[in-house]
């Protein structure tokens, strides 16, 4: 059975970017500390409580999947713009896009009874239309014990290339065992699934998803935390959840106020307050990378 590579928080990015792209998936150990994990799995309990579980075999009807973290959990705001995680996304995502975005935030919770979910590609999600780019990168924070027996999410590393069919052989799957406080991450072309859980407890982890600021969001980041709640975020927040420009005329509103109450043409970021001076279409350096990708220089 193969196994998945765990390395220190504090390991160098490029180190890091090397091994999710050997294997797709890699782990860092004790990026919070178990009181740390605990917290965040405390602040957001009644949610998870409240939430019903799935009505699919996918979603698990014995799983609970509870989201807009953003706007629930001040310190979910915080893990979302973790410079260790984003120091991934610039690396994986950024090749292929201006900027990238929040794609979903939820606590997965698998409860006890639970069998293992269907192997799949996250990147799915926008069906087979991608093709020879990388979409998302994901995490998964633990917020419990990741063990074999209470579901630890099952990865085949070495799978980002495989054809769409390709049926992963028991042999090639392996679990992410980790724990408290440590997050898996991978990207949205590895082959995964959740895990059975056969324990007596429920398995707890925070699944916090990045995507290529052009493509749709799995999660509606504007309805699960619109702008009355955005606004008072730290505008690099709300430029992650999705209030800015995706790249060169990409976004962009028009007010559907009154005749000459406001600018015709802004971008999603004014819906917040914030007026930014020059192109409403975007930044001269979205433009000038736009007419780079066109011409193919």
């Amino acid at each position: 059975m193969p196994q998945l590579v765990h390395l220190p928080a504090d390991t160098d990015p490029d180190r890091i970017h090397a091994q999710l792209v050997a294997d797709g998936a890699v782990i860092l150990d004790g990026v919070l500390t178990p009181g740390e994990a605990d917290a965040v799995r405390l602040e957001l309990e009644p949610w998870v409580q409240a939430t019903a579980p799935g009505r699919d075999r996918f979603t698990g009807f014995k799983t609970t999947r509870t989201g807009a973290l953003a706007a629930r959990s001040a310190l979910c705001r915080d893990l979302i713009r973790d410079p260790r995680i984003l120091a991934q996304c610039d690396r994986l995502l950024l090749p292929a896009c201006e900027r990238y975005q929040l794609h979903l935030g939820q606590v997965i919770r698998i409860i006890p009874g639970e069998t293992a979910q269907s192997l799949h590609k996250d990147r799915w999600a926008w069906g087979a239309h991608l093709r020879d780019i990388e979409p998302q990168l994901n995490t998964i924070w633990a917020l419990t014990d990741f063990t074999r027996d209470n579901g630890a999410t099952q990865v085949v590393p070495g799978s980002t290339a495989w054809p769409d069919a390709r049926q992963a052989d028991p042999s090639e799957v392996t679990q992410a065992v980790m724990g408290r406080g440590s997050v898996l991450i991978y990207t949205g072309s590895v082959v995964h699934g959740g895990g059975a859980n056969t324990s007596d407890a429920d398995r707890v982890g925070l699944n916090i998803t990045y995507a290529l600021g052009w493509l749709r969001q799995e999660e509606n980041q504007y309805l699960a935390c619109p702008p009355e709640i955005a606004r008072t975020f730290d505008p690099a927040l709300q430029d992650l959840l999705g209030y800015a420009m995706g790249s060169y005329a990409l976004g962009y509103y028009s007010p559907p106020t009154a005749p000459g109450a406001d600018p015709e043409v802004v971008p999603p970021n004014y819906v917040l307050g914030r007026r930014t001076e020059g192109s409403s279409l975007g930044s001269a350096a979205d433009l000038a990378a736009l007419n780079a990708d066109v011409r193919g220089g």
